[in-house]
C-alpha cells in the first residue's frame, strides 16, 4: 500500500460558486427574455404597423419565445406590412426553426411590396423566387428596378442570393431595408 494522496471528489468552494453564478446569470436572462417576449407580444396584439419595432426590440433582446415570432407574424398579416414581412423572412432564414410561415412572408413581399424590397429579396434570400420577382418587377414597368435586376441577374443567373455570391468570390453589398 502506498502513501499517495487520494484526489478529493468533491469540488472546491470557488468551483462550485462559479458555477452557482453561472446558472443564476442563465436564470436572469431567461426571465428578462420571458419578461421582454411577453412585452412585444402586446405590442404586436395592439398597437397597428409595429412589427418592425418589434422586430427591432427582438433583436436587442437577443432573442424571444416561439409566441413571440408568432405575434409578430401575426402582425404583419394583419396589417399587410411588406416591409415588416421581408424583415421577418430575413431573420427566419437565419433561424430555420421558427415557427412562422417564410414563404407567405415572402408572398407578401413579391406582391404587395415596392421594387427594392423586391430587388432586396431578390439579393438576400439564400434560394429567393426568382421568377415571382423577376414578373413582379417586369409588370412595374420601372426602368431602374428592371435595369438593377437585370444587371444582378447577369451576373446571378440562377438567383441564388448575395450569400451564394460572396462565398463563390463575387462581391455584393448586402443591405437591410429600413
Amino acid at each position: 500500500m502506498t502513501n499517495q494522496p487520494v484526489e478529493s471528489k468533491v469540488p472546491e468552494p470557488q468551483i462550485i460558486e462559479a458555477e452557482a453564478a453561472e446558472q443564476a446569470a442563465i436564470e436572469k436572462r431567461r426571465e428578462y427574455l420571458k419578461n421582454e417576449s411577453t412585452r412585444l407580444i402586446d405590442i404586436a396584439g395592439s398597437e397597428p404597423y409595429s412589427a418592425l419595432k418589434c422586430i427591432h426590440q427582438l433583436s436587442v433582446a437577443g432573442g424571444a419565445t416561439e409566441g413571440t415570432y408568432v405575434a409578430i407574424e401575426q402582425r404583419i398579416v394583419a396589417d399587410q406590412d411588406a416591409a415588416g414581412a421581408y424583415h421577418l423572412a430575413l431573420l427566419a432564414q437565419n433561424t430555420p426553426d421558427l415557427p412562422i410561415d417564410v414563404r407567405q412572408l415572402i408572398e407578401m413581399v413579391v406582391n404587395k411590396g415596392d421594387n427594392d424590397q423586391r430587388l432586396a429579396l431578390l439579393k438576400n434570400l439564400l434560394l429567393p423566387p426568382v421568377a415571382l420577382i423577376k414578373e413582379q418587377i417586369l409588370a412595374s414597368n420601372d426602368g431602374d428596378a428592371i435595369g438593377q435586376m437585370n444587371a444582378y441577374l447577369q451576373i446571378n443567373p440562377e438567383g441564388y442570393g448575395s450569400h451564394h455570391m460572396l462565398s463563390s468570390g463575387h462581391s455584393d453589398h448586402i443591405v437591410p431595408l429600413s
